[in-house]
């Protein structure tokens, strides 16, 4: 079955710490970078230095900040090595997440792909870090990857709530799993305040209907495509009803729209989206549109 639109990922950025996460993620790029046939480039960043550039030791403070980036890279080259992947590295300065997307730009990549910590780091991951900022301010599509998790399209679950970006998500899911043979769960979640079953019923039965038309028009689309597709509407807080779908339908991807660049802030308040990547035991694709 050839991909729908022939969309290939020809090239992307995985950005690495020197953590096991991201060196993890790195690894699991190479397999993706196979299928698709993709360029790798392989980012590190060093902090700007913020001390006082007339001291006479401020190389020496330079040298040990560069360190850690150029012993991630060079561990990064000796596992591109040992598995035949060609990539190239570049060493960064700056702020993490924006040396990060511009260079993702600079270098024309459609997909960035980072790492992520366990759940005991929750806390951290949601507040504040890079990968967070990368997907709150980028405007090119987002791959995370838990630890010990494999990219695999086989059975992709895309959640969407018929908004343009869902519908993106819908475009590109529809390329993957028509590539790797996937099927495809589609799922739209009616997450309404208890209060309003009592108050306005006949507004929760209209939400559960549009929902239900939304996860049929992406059904008619995939099926269009040749692609298995089942349909689900679920009731309840959404990241958690798109979760536990997820682990009962063995999905091996979860795809998201996302809208543009968000700001940071509005990222960090507890969206649907940030507590799918926080809590997911698959990896998570955020379609930027």
């Amino acid at each position: 079955m050839k991909r729908v639109n022939n969309r290939k990922v020809k090239k992307m950025l995985v950005a690495i710490d020197g953590s096991e996460s991201s060196m993890h993620a790195l690894k699991e790029s190479f397999k993706l970078a196979r299928n698709e046939k993709s360029w790798i480039t392989v980012v590190s960043v060093v902090p700007e230095y913020k001390g006082d550039l007339d001291l006479v030791a401020v190389g020496n403070v330079m040298a040990s900040m560069r360190k850690p980036c150029e012993d991630a890279l060079h561990k990064a080259e000796e596992l591109a090595k040992a598995e035949g992947a060609l990539i190239k590295t570049v060493c960064e300065e700056g702020e993490p997440h924006e040396r990060i997307i511009d260079l993702a730009e600079a270098e024309n990549c459609e997909l960035i792909v980072m790492g992520r910590r366990g759940l005991s780091r929750l806390e951290r991951a949601l507040v504040g870090s890079v990968t967070a900022r990368v997907i709150g301010h980028s405007h090119i599509d987002v791959l995370v990857v838990p630890s010990t998790t494999e990219i695999g399209w086989k059975k992709i679950l895309l959640a969407t709530d018929g908004s343009k970006y869902s519908k993106a998500a819908a475009e590109r899911v529809i390329d993957f799993a028509g590539e790797y043979r996937g099927e495809l769960r589609v799922v739209s979640v009616v997450d309404v305040p208890a209060e309003f079953y009592g108050e306005a019923p006949d507004a929760v039965e209209d939400l559960i209907k549009k929902a239900k038309g939304y996860v049929e028009d992406v059904k008619r689309q995939a099926e269009a495509s040749g692609i298995k597709t089942e349909t689900f509407v679920r009731e309840g807080e959404a990241y958690k009803a798109i979760l536990d779908l997820a682990k009962e339908q063995n999905a091996n991807a979860i795809v998201m729209g996302s809208h543009g660049r968000t700001g940071l802030k509005r990222l960090l308040m507890g969206s649907v989206t940030e507590k799918v990547i926080g809590y997911a035991s698959c990896p998570v694709l955020v379609v930027k549109s």
